[in-house]
């Protein structure tokens, strides 16, 4: 009998995330959006201090807060909060007060960390029960991007929790090519798409969720696009095999003296904590993996830097266990762990991938091998 939950998320209602900086497209591409014909059992909730103007698609107003489009597509405002919002949403469908939807978008504003929506989706039983995290899509601008991921950790962050990037305005500029490559080594797993006006399939755009129910089929390779982590050098795939015990190093706080109270958590790898750079890599593990092991191991890293864990997901082989296991968490924040009902190939290895500031392939792999070798 296995520990975990089965996955549900197959029943729940899929939530997208449309994010991005000031100015970069996110109300073209939303307009857009809501006029197609497949989109017309929709729910946009937007910010009620948002860039978005829906305006001129309104035919009725509901109350002061909720409106039917044109589209047929219901829209509403944030004017509390999203948990809020979101079961108010949902009471509505129920009741048949709005149109019915089968899928919900959210539009933050342009200096929005994307980050609290994602962990409220992940794991907060009012809200998650109900629904679940599709895709988190973000708007880049290729005239100004260069300047904000310079200058705004926001910009950064929004492009690092991406499951699709749209570069929009590249009829501006000469080399697009190079912002690709930035967005790339950003995040090396997220599909980076150029689009003008906003033009894009919604089949495209969202549908990036580890299970499709509509196809009615599991995508780890999508999920997780191993491929892009094993293209590169500056990110390749670190294969550990159960043989290997040489990860730990000196200098390094290892699993043991936080757990002992020698050391302050939160000062955890000092080496690197004035790093500011975002990183991504993927671990794979060969061989089944004890489950307590993993679970104080990622239980560590989310105490020691979960600001600086941006996000995490991975499916788990684990040792007594018919069936994967997936995980997922932003920050400090995670999904509670479920078995999907088979295994959706021969690939049996364990991998986890990791979007980071600051904290290394090494440390990571270094707190393993101290929390393998205390087990």
């Amino acid at each position: 009998m296995s520990l975990f939950e089965s996955d549900k998320s197959a029943q729940r209602l899929p939530v997208s995330l449309i994010t991005g900086f000031l100015g970069s497209g996110k109300t073209t591409l939303l307009n857009r959006l809501l006029r197609r014909d497949e989109m017309s059992d929709s729910a946009v909730i937007i910010n009620e201090y948002g860039e978005i103007s829906l305006d001129h698609l309104l035919v009725e107003r509901v109350d002061g807060e909720v409106a039917v489009l044109a589209s047929g597509c219901v829209c509403c405002t944030i004017r509390s909060d999203l948990e809020e919002t979101l079961r108010a949403l949902l009471v509505r469908r129920d009741r048949a007060e709005v149109p019915p939807f089968r899928r919900i978008l959210i539009e933050t504003t342009g200096l929005a960390d994307p980050a609290p929506i994602l962990q409220l989706l992940l794991n907060n039983p009012l809200v998650s029960h109900f629904v679940r995290l599709d895709t988190v899509v973000t708007t880049v601008d290729a005239v100004n991007a260069a300047q904000q991921l310079d200058r705004q950790y926001e910009a950064v962050k929004q492009v690092a929790l991406a499951d699709r990037l749209l570069i929009t305005k590249c009829d501006l500029v000469n080399n697009v090519a190079v912002l690709e490559q930035r967005l790339r080594r950003l995040n090396p797993g997220a599909r980076i798409e150029r689009v003008t006006h906003g033009e894009i399939d919604p089949s495209d755009l969202f549908g990036a969720a580890l299970i499709d129910p509509d196809k009615k089929r599991m995508d780890v390779a999508r999920w997780l696009n191993e491929q892009a982590f094993t293209d590169g050098e500056a990110a390749h795939a670190h294969r550990v095999h159960s043989h290997d015990h040489h990860h730990a190093h000196h200098g390094h706080i290892d699993q043991g003296q936080v757990d002992q109270g020698q050391v302050d958590p939160g000062q955890v790898d000092h080496d690197h904590a004035h790093e500011s750079s975002v990183t991504s890599f993927m671990l794979a593990f060969d061989e089944p993996l004890d489950w307590m092991t993993v679970s104080n191991w990622l239980a560590y890293l989310r105490q020691a830097r979960g600001e600086d864990l941006l996000r995490v997901k991975g499916i788990l082989n684990l040792q007594g266990e018919p069936t994967p296991v997936v995980v997922h968490g932003v920050h400090h924040v995670f999904h509670p762990p479920v078995a999907l009902p088979v295994w959706p190939d021969a690939d049996r290895r364990s991998r986890i991938v990791f979007i980071t500031r600051g904290i290394t392939r090494h440390d990571v792999l270094a707190l393993w091998e101290a929390g393998r070798a205390a087990a």
